[in-house]
């Protein structure tokens, strides 16, 4: 089954979910253009995420996804609200959905874990998942170390499911290249960023825009929890003193908040804006409808001038 018929969406299309980023607004606008939005329920509470489930269901007849983080102390009272209120595709991560699985599965809920390696891919088949997001190194966020080029062929031979592809896609030649590696589809977060839905700050907008190739620095590597970010001074001093073994306590001050700095008070010099390698293409802001809609167009194209 395709993964359109699947999910039971237009297009090809999952957006990425994004921790205080993903809410109705943005989630409903991508699931109305005929792809897939998807809510965070990052740090939400059960009510929270229920009232955001249904502002979303209030926007668009068409199906809208929610994204668990499975580590979440909360997460049972998480998934007793998917399903209460009817949604049928979660997308998963930080951890294994299968303790849940036969809860969502008696309630035919879709679910997609994202991976990082064949390794987990095989395991999430094992436990009787329905389809994977295999999420390439270019990704902006908490993020694994193969690239997607590399990742999703690799995957696609070791499992048998639908694989969609994730990280450094956010055109229609990325769409075309992860159909040509197999994938059935693509989870795009980046680039509905710089959408007009998205609620961050005008400021964080303009500087997706101004990006370019080597705009993003990863890090948290020698921790073991590397995060690909919008490179400042603020992320570059953080690195400096990471490899120059800084106390953890040194480390945690200078972030301390950041998140909120560039989500909240638009402060990109000193704010952490988590983004993916794929800025570099962002060279405008412009609706979720017209961002799906220039995809799907490129993508035929790309498709038609293909030589072999």
């Amino acid at each position: 089954m395709s993964i359109t018929n699947l999910l039971n969406i237009k297009y090809p299309i999952i957006q990425g979910a994004m921790a205080h980023i993903s809410t109705h607004i943005l989630a409903a606008a991508v699931s109305e253009a005929g792809g897939l939005g998807v809510l965070s329920s990052n740090n939400l509470e059960a009510e929270k995420l229920r009232e955001e489930i249904r502002s979303a269901q209030q926007k668009t007849t068409n199906p809208i996804g929610v994204n668990l983080m499975l580590r979440a102390k909360n997460c049972d009272q998480l998934v007793k609200v998917v399903i209460e209120e009817g949604v049928k595709v979660i997308t998963t991560s930080a951890g294994s959905p299968a303790v849940y699985l036969p809860w969502l599965k008696e309630n035919n809920v879709t679910v997609i874990p994202v991976v990082s390696s064949v390794e987990q891919a095989i395991k999430m088949e094992l436990a009787g998942v329905d389809a994977v997001i295999a999420e390439g190194t270019e990704a902006g966020g908490h993020i694994g170390e193969i690239t997607t080029m590399a990742l999703i062929p690799q995957v696609i031979n070791k499992v048998d499911l639908p694989v969609i592809a994730a990280g450094g896609i956010g055109d229609g030649k990325g769409l075309v290249a992860s159909l040509a590696l197999g994938a059935q589809g693509i989870q795009m977060g980046t680039r509905f960023l710089a959408s007009d839905e998205c609620p961050i700050p005008e400021e964080v907008k303009d500087a997706l825009v101004a990006a370019q190739d080597n705009s993003t620095i990863v890090t948290g590597r020698k921790r073991g929890v590397p995060i690909r970010s919008i490179k400042n001074g603020m992320l570059l001093k953080y690195a400096e003193l990471e490899f120059s073994d800084a106390p953890a306590k040194e480390l945690e001050n200078l972030t301390v908040g950041s998140l909120k700095r560039a989500l909240i008070n638009g402060d990109m010099r000193n704010g952490s804006m988590m983004a993916g390698q794929i800025v570099g293409l962002i060279n405008d802001v412009k609706p979720v409808k017209k961002i799906i809609k220039d995809i799907m167009a490129e993508a035929e194209i790309t498709r038609n001038k293909l030589v072999f």
